[in-house]
């Protein structure tokens, strides 16, 4: 293992001790490195193999020379036995630093773009001091970790590996954010010519808003709009998930894939889709739309606060019945609703929302949403006196140090003691900006002040990165012993982008509201920490377009998703802030990509891809979209990445209300 060595100069061995490869079999390599730029080589190995060579592992490790005090890198291999496959290569990188050095390892995508002939992967053993980059096949456990598989065939003919090193030293910008070079490498090499050639969509996003909203109220509007009474007003909005059974086109039995309902949750809004659902009935002078966005309005008013604290999710009750010998799942109507919160929790997960306790970033986030509703669309006075109310209440639950907790006992309305520390504060804090904006109470901004101070001393410098999202939502992996803890292997923690959006979002209204620039680089750093979770080129080995979309978190597998939308108009106002070209090419990219996974014809890749998993779509199908592609952290070409359902307040109806939004507030940038 590792017998063949690459030669280092005197400069490079101050942060590199050591980089060694395997043979393949009894092949050396011919080894290669150039110096690019100051702070940049590049580094390859090429074996000439004159017959096939069957081998499970070929790595090639590099040691620094220092001992680092903070790692970075795409996903968890919290064991020896992991690795992090190549699917997860959307802005691949590993980073070592200390207080001094910095050291950057970044696979050549070139290579990768030609297709290798074994797949690649990377790897931080942080508690050897190694970084990796090796060949093999793999396979996926829990979700979404990545091990080793064996069974790795190398033919005959040239097999290159090879990557990019970025060494600092004593460079103050470079150690206070090292996913700076890292991301302008990336797009300045790969993302920008693919986005200026017009990926990942070259047709005007209005068709795909139009598609969105034929599918939700004609098409699939029997499935999808839900319509009721509710305490003598009449309310509305989208159902929150419905699936291919439910297509006009099905030859089966219907079969609801969940309980039948309506969410104002951090993922799932009703009240962030009915922003677009209004503009759009604006744009188009249709009242039909407008009264369709003033319904979910009224429902969202509709959730009854207790001292100030208020639900999430409205719900019918369900039940099972037999249709043609076949048990499906079926709802009991909105007459037998009930009032719940969120399942994705650490005390009720997965089980029913009623009795779940209240999530703050829940409330935040839809507190938020009826204040940029009274300033943007309408202001009905409801809107900010029930925002008021809940404020009120939040900022009495605020601990010394500044934080706010993130779950509300359901019965008592005590805070509980799991995550109540995390940087799901920040939307909070954004939410009280805000609010202390419209009203000119002080007092909710030095709250929201307190908060991202808080967060900028122990959440940011650590990588703590830690929401419900993280461990109560699909992937749970870690959920009873590592809330808190990092992963000694990795030295990182579970992390989830989800909080970096909201603590990049927060810190940027910090600035705007003091001006202290000290709150705009923080906010950079914890955009790019995110923007490392964006694709900055496009895989031969992703069966969709995938420039500009985002992933989850560093144990699960999605490409494009649905956060995306959400994400970019964040990115494009740093890009305004900062002026700099990159971020605005990436928000916009962020934007396009929302609407890549839509099955119509603008996409036919991804049509072809619907198609060999659902042969009975057809036109009426148009506008159904899945929220990601790849979840499950394995696709190939023949539909294996494919979802299932579409989720119109977190997939189409979200990607239709970022796109109007830009189309508001940056009129210069989207046409």
């Amino acid at each position: 293992m590792g017998n063949c060595k690459f030669a280092l100069d005197d400069e490079l061995e101050r942060i590199v001790k050591a980089i060694t490869c395997d043979e393949i079999a009894s092949f050396r390599p011919e080894i290669t490195q150039t110096r690019l730029a100051p702070h940049l080589r590049k580094m390859s190995v090429t074996f000439r193999l004159s017959e096939e060579v069957r081998q499970d592992d070929w790595q090639l490790q590099i040691e620094p020379a220092f001992a680092p005090t903070f790692h970075w890198a795409p996903h968890l291999t919290p064991t020896d036995e992991h690795i992090i496959d190549q699917h997860s290569f959307r802005s691949p990188a590993l980073i070592a630093q200390n207080d001094r050095k910095l050291l950057i390892v970044i696979p050549d995508l070139d290579m990768m773009s030609q297709g290798t002939r074994v797949r690649w992967y990377l790897d931080n053993d942080a508690s050897r001091n190694l970084l990796k980059l090796g060949m093999s096949e793999y396979e996926v456990r829990e979700h979404v970790l990545y091990v080793r598989k064996g069974g790795a065939a190398y033919p005959r003919g040239e097999v290159q590996a090879g990557f990019y090193l970025m060494t600092y030293e004593d460079d103050p910008e470079a150690l206070a954010n090292p996913w700076r070079p890292v991301l302008s490498f990336l797009w300045d090499r790969w993302g920008a010519p693919l986005f200026r050639a017009g990926a990942p969509l070259d047709v005007p996003l209005e068709r795909f808003v139009r598609h969105t909203y034929r599918w939700a109220f004609d098409t699939w509007k029997e499935a999808v709009w839900q319509q009721f009474e509710l305490s003598g007003q009449t309310v509305g909005a989208a159902a929150f998930i419905v699936n291919g059974t439910q297509s006009p086109n099905y030859p089966g039995v219907v079969s609801e894939r969940e309980f039948r309902s309506v969410w104002n949750q951090a993922w799932f809004s009703s009240l962030r889709s009915a922003h677009g659902i209004y503009r759009y009935g604006l744009e188009t002078n249709d009242p039909d739309m407008i009264g369709r966005a003033n319904m979910t309005k009224e429902l969202a008013l509709s959730a009854p606060q207790r001292d100030g604290m208020f639900p999430a999710v409205i719900a019918t009750e369900m039940e099972q019945v037999v249709i043609d010998g076949k048990t499906v799942n079926r709802s009991k109507g909105w007459e037998t609703a009930f009032w719940g919160n969120s399942n994705r929790n650490p005390v009720k997960t997965w089980q029913s929302v009623r009795g779940a306790p209240y999530h703050i970033v829940d409330m935040s986030w839809t507190a938020l949403l009826m204040l940029r509703w009274y300033e943007e669309l309408d202001r009905d006075p409801r809107l900010l006196d029930y925002a008021v109310r809940y404020a009120d209440a939040l900022i009495k639950l605020q601990d010394e140090k500044g934080y706010f907790p993130a779950w509300l006992d359901y019965d008592t309305l005590r805070p509980l003691e799991i995550l109540h520390d995390s940087p799901e504060t920040a939307l909070s804090a954004t939410m009280l900006l805000k609010l202390a904006e419209l009203t000119g109470e002080k007092r909710y901004a030095a709250s929201a002040v307190r908060a991202m101070d808080v967060l900028a001393r122990e959440v940011v410098p650590a990588g703590r990165w830690e929401d419900f999202e993280t461990y109560w939502s699909c992937c749970t992996y870690g959920n009873q012993e590592y809330v808190g803890r990092k992963f000694t292997r990795n030295n990182m923690y579970k992390q989830c982008n989800f909080s970096m959006f909201w603590t990049a979002e927060a810190f940027l209204e910090c600035y705007k509201r003091s001006g202290e620039s000290r709150y705009l680089r923080l906010g950079e750093r914890c955009l790019d920490e995110m923007l490392m979770s964006q694709a900055s080129w496009q895989p031969p080995y992703i069966h969709v377009d995938a420039l500009g979309g985002f992933g989850v978190m560093n144990c699960d597998g999605e490409w494009n998703d649905a956060r995306q939308s959400l994400f970019a108009e964040l990115i494009v106002k740093y890009g305004k802030e900062l002026q700099r070209q990159e971020y605005i090419e990436r928000g916009l990219a962020a934007l396009k990509c929302s609407f890549v996974m839509m099955y119509c014809p603008e996409n036919p890749k991804t049509k072809e891809q619907w198609e060999k998993v659902y042969p009975f779509f057809n036109e009426p199908d148009y506008g159904f979209m899945m929220e990601n592609y790849g979840h499950g952290g394995e696709t190939n070409d023949n539909g294996l990445g494919i979802g299932e359902f579409t989720i119109f307040d977190w997939g189409n109806g979200a990607a239709a209300e970022s796109y109007l939004r830009m189309k508001a507030h940056h009129p210069e940038l989207v046409t």
